[in-house]
């Protein structure tokens, strides 16, 4: 697993053994989501939830994204997040979370424009946390969801409108936009 383009470009990351603590994202999906939002990168806060390995967060910020957040409750999975940032030296514009996600978003503390969203699959989380998304958008924002394919995601949830769903394989992205003027 390595960083696509940008500052970090080509620096190998650490992941966890085991699909059960994390699922990195496969190269051909990553580099289509990052394709998706490459115009939404430059400048913004991102939320990497989920983030595992980090590598979602570390490549928005190798793109130039001005900062990011990284959350996750396994206490390893956020010790690999902290070396990544450490290995690509992007470490001063991130603040990496042990918590529980929705706790996190639940307490709406901070809003940001790119919020990636690649949890455990077969688990409906992706559903459970797209209501807690609204407070935690700037206007305008956008929200990329990564399901296994068949996961069933609605058109809206407060404020945040469906733009398009991808797929690849066995895995969807599913893409949402912030209404302008909606908080």
């Amino acid at each position: 697993m390595r960083v696509i383009t940008g500052s970090a470009r080509g620096r190998k990351l650490m992941t966890l053994a085991g699909d059960d603590v994390v699922r990195p994202t496969a190269e051909r999906v990553k580099e289509a989501l990052f394709s998706i939002i490459q115009f939404e990168l430059e400048g913004a806060e991102v939320l990497d939830a989920f983030a595992g390995s980090g590598q979602l967060g570390i490549e928005a910020l190798s793109r130039g994204a001005a900062r990011a957040v990284f959350t996750d409750e396994n206490r390893d999975a956020v010790s690999v997040v902290r070396e990544n940032l450490r290995h690509t030296q992007l470490a001063d514009r991130a603040e990496v979370l042990q918590t529980d996600v929705f706790s996190f978003l639940r307490a709406g503390r901070a809003q940001f424009d790119v919020l990636l969203l690649d949890p455990p699959y077969h688990r409906d989380i992706v559903q459970k946390a797209l209501p807690l998304l609204p407070a935690c958008c700037k206007p305008n924002a956008i929200v990329v969801c990564e399901t296994e394919e068949k996961a069933e995601l609605p058109e809206s949830v407060g404020a945040l409108r469906l733009l398009r769903t991808y797929k690849y394989g066995k895995t969807k992205l599913t893409t949402y936009r912030m209404r302008e003027g909606a908080q």
